[in-house]
């Protein structure tokens, strides 16, 4: 079996374990606080949306690595149970986004990735969009985010989840950050875990407004991945400029050396010179001023 699909399926044994720890943790609140409703059994919504979750966790467990394609497989599998989970929810704008959008851009990813790279680039080093890209990006984004308000304000009025201006506002950012991550994980930009990242905050701030308590605890957890995630690719980019300054400063620092200083070792007649220290240290003979 070929070692990314080896790191895949170990990842997926992660996201597996992580949850059924989550499940004993939310049966026993419920079992403690009886007036608790944390685990929705009875809801085929919420059921759809557990193996997506558990899916969901290693995929983007697995997009952390540059290199490694799969997860995307596994994107698309998430893509579909999510619209369906949203199609049973009735918000019928996410359940067209996960089908229309997120699952093209799964499998483009997919192709992406498994392209050859030129051997003259640095293939999986941090890369990050430009200025004006990242200004496009922003744009586009609060685009979505009022497009999304008013379908939901006029073509989808019978939503009652979303019946007021801040859900409808968090679920646009919801949808807006979602496209942004997705498309920019494409062509493997650091800023796509930005996105992320507000995917996540948003998905909270939903959910506390929704007053639905799992997916709170879901959203947190994806933070902490999400956020990780892109912890890791931006230090890694600080250190490696870092490295690179630090190197031009001692070839600058040890040609100033050179170019400056002149080391000599003389030989005085009373005493052997030790050049760490550059000064005389008396033998036998005693110590001469031209020893210094």
């Amino acid at each position: 079996m070929p070692a990314l699909w080896k790191i895949f399926i170990k990842n997926t044994g992660i996201a597996i374990g992580l949850f059924a720890a989550l499940f004993v943790l939310l049966g026993a609140a419920e079992y403690i606080w009886p007036t608790l409703t944390l685990l929705q059994w009875h809801n085929a919504a919420w059921c759809v949306g557990i193996p997506a979750s558990i899916i969901g966790v290693a995929y983007i467990l697995t997009i952390r690595d540059p290199q490694n394609y799969t997860g995307f497989y596994a994107g698309i599998v998430m893509s579909f149970l999510l619209g369906i989970q949203f199609f049973l929810q009735q918000q019928y704008d996410s359940c067209l986004l996960y089908f229309c959008v997120f699952i093209p851009f799964q499998i483009k990813s997919i192709v992406e990735w498994k392209k050859p790279q030129p051997q003259t680039t640095q293939t999986f080093a941090p890369q990050f969009l430009s200025t004006k890209a990242m200004i496009s990006t922003l744009c586009l984004t609060i685009a979505i985010i009022i497009a999304d308000y008013l379908l939901a304000t006029f073509l989808f009025q019978h939503n009652t989840l979303l019946d007021n201006i801040a859900t409808k506002t968090l679920n646009g950012l919801l949808i807006a950050s979602s496209i942004m991550a997705n498309y920019w994980l494409i062509y493997r930009k650091n800023d796509a875990w930005i996105y992320w990242v507000l995917y996540s905050i948003a998905g909270i701030g939903l959910f506390i407004a929704l007053n639905n308590i799992f997916s709170i605890v879901l959203f947190c957890f994806f933070l902490f991945i999400n956020g990780g995630a892109d912890g890791v690719h931006r230090v890694s980019q600080t250190h490696v400029a870092y490295l690179r300054s630090c190197g031009a400063l001692i070839a600058a620092a040890a040609q100033l050396f050179q170019d400056d200083l002149d080391i000599g070792l003389a030989d005085g007649a009373g005493g052997d010179h030790h050049p760490v220290l550059c000064i005389g240290i008396e033998d036998e003979g005693g110590l001469e001023a031209g020893d210094v």
